[in-house]
């Protein structure tokens, strides 16, 4: 039976070489309904012992898999994109309902995961190497790009479906086996992708879901069969992985926290900029790594921007994310929405201007959501709390500049570098802003700039720990290592021994 979430669990386990798997432990933690404030069902958190079954499991499955033609390991991801097609309405309730996140966007993310798939299926495409004939004494050299071995990924709770797509189909074309370690806030969706796979005819192994916490991500981190761990997260954890990673001689991708600004030049449609900032800033209450937090008003435009993002964001409808018309819905746990709201009484005190506060919230048949309304600030500055430090919900921080020179400065000047976005009429302003901003993902009159499946994603400084950005033909190197190979058939008989450095 398909796992939806009408026929979900009360308790959902892992998925190890292509079964459900209950764990081997006891310990147990609540998956709430946000919208609810109520716990739908609970999670078993792995043992270690979980995990090296996972880990066997893969490291068996993965040398044949490895060297199955890389067109038929296509097929089956062409098979599973379809299926995930197909059930992309169960994987989007699954969101919503232990996310919170709007049914139209849980939709949206199931889209994009949806597209790094149709990028996965070009595999044999992306693998094929390079070949140089006769480079010098009849010698023939090309190159390949071999599968890694076994892989895993610790993926975050605000998108329980699209990140995991960033990393497993990616990572399963280029013939590895792959072991996810979802959320525990939101793990159900895990186990219907795991399902889907199965579907698909991927071999048992080549796909497991380990559940859990900090016990199942060192027990990876630590595991000398595991040779590649991607993470997105918080930049604390994300340093952490990376180092960990680092010092067990394992490939790491780790990609952090973020502070995203909008630069709003004079010279800009206020009412397209103020549509993007409400689009952004509080689209999936605001818990999204390229969500706008930080708008930078250039100018006399400060106070009429203001005014504009104001009056919109009074009109946001907030209500369970399956409710008809609904913009945004609840934060995904009730410590989520303590801590934002813990950052809004910090940039009171701290002396920003408090034009909407959304900390009082109710929405009616659902007053134990956890639900927080549209907050913004105007007049924010560097030093404060809600400036320097990465909220995660939603609030929005208007900082005013004088000049473009300024706010150029000022983002530059900030320790994350994950996206960015500048509206603006002029080209020279734009090409400018393009080329001196030291941001990862730029955006000109688009305040979400993610990369789409045959680029690649990632920031720059503290929001990315590693060598390579997720997906893409970043993705495939990361997930792929190099080999070159010189071969020549010489004539019949010994030319005796050669100690001179060969050249061409």
């Amino acid at each position: 039976m398909t796992f939806t979430y009408t026929s979900a669990p009360d308790l959902v386990g892992h998925w190890i070489d292509n079964t459900f798997h209950p764990g081997t432990g006891d310990e147990q933690k609540p998956v709430f309904d946000p919208a609810l404030g109520k716990i739908a069902r609970h999670v078993r958190m792995a043992t270690v012992a979980d995990v090296e079954a996972a880990v066997a499991s893969a490291a068996a499955a993965q040398h044949k898999w490895g060297a199955t033609a890389v067109q038929r390991r296509a097929r089956v991801l062409f098979k599973f994109k379809e299926l995930v097609e197909k059930h992309t309405e169960d994987l989007a309730r699954l969101i919503t309902r232990e996310h919170g996140k709007t049914f139209p966007d849980a939709c949206g993310e199931v889209q994009r995961g949806i597209e790094i798939i149709e990028f996965a299926c070009g595999i044999p495409q992306l693998l094929k190497g390079q070949f140089s004939d006769n480079v010098g004494g009849g010698i023939n050299n090309w190159s390949q790009r071999m599968p890694l071995g076994v892989t895993a990924g610790i993926t975050p709770f605000n998108f329980p479906v699209m990140v995991p797509m960033w990393m497993a189909p990616v990572s399963i074309a280029c013939g590895n086996s792959f072991i996810l370690k979802p959320s525990e806030r939101d793990p159900s969706p895990s186990l219907l992708l795991a399902e889907l796979f199965r579907e698909a005819g991927l071999p048992a192994g080549v796909f497991n879901v380990v559940q859990g916490d900090k016990t199942a991500v060192d027990a990876l981190l630590n595991h000398p069969d595991v040779h590649a761990l991607s993470f997105v997260g918080s930049t604390p954890i994300a340093r952490y992985i990376y180092e960990t990673a680092s010092k067990n001689g394992k490939r790491s991708q780790a990609l952090g926290g973020a502070k995203n600004h909008m630069v709003v030049m004079p010279d800009a449609d206020l009412d397209q900029a103020a549509d993007a900032l409400i689009g952004a800033a509080y689209g999936s209450a605001g818990e999204r790594c390229m969500a706008i937090s930080v708008a930078v008003a250039v100018g006399a435009i400060a106070d009429e921007l203001v005014a504009k993002v104001k009056s919109r964001a009074e009109k946001l409808n907030i209500n369970d994310g399956e409710a008809q018309g609904a913009d945004m819905g609840p934060v995904v746990t009730a410590e989520a929405k303590a801590r934002i709201q813990g950052y809004i009484g910090s940039g009171v005190e701290q002396g920003a201007t408090l034009v909407m506060d959304g900390r009082n919230l109710t929405v009616s048949g659902r007053e134990e959501g956890y639900f927080l309304g549209a907050t913004l600030f105007d007049n924010v500055k560097p030093g404060m709390k809600i400036y320097d430090e990465e909220i995660f919900g939603p609030v929005l921080c208007v900082v005013r500049v004088e000049t473009f020179a300024e706010a150029v400065e000022l983002i530059n000047a900030n320790t994350f570098a994950n996206g960015v976005a500048c509206y603006t009429r002029d080209g020279r302003t734009a090409q400018e802003f393009a080329q001196k901003i030291q941001i990862g993902m730029v955006g000109i009159n688009v305040p979400l700039p993610v990369p789409m499946a045959w680029h690649s994603f990632g920031g720059w400084k503290q929001s990315l720990f590693g060598d390579h950005h997720a997906y893409g033909e970043e993705g495939v190197r990361f997930y792929t290592r190099y080999k070159s190979i010189m071969q020549r058939w010489p004539d019949s008989g010994s030319k005796g021994p050669e100690f001179v450095m060969p050249v061409n």
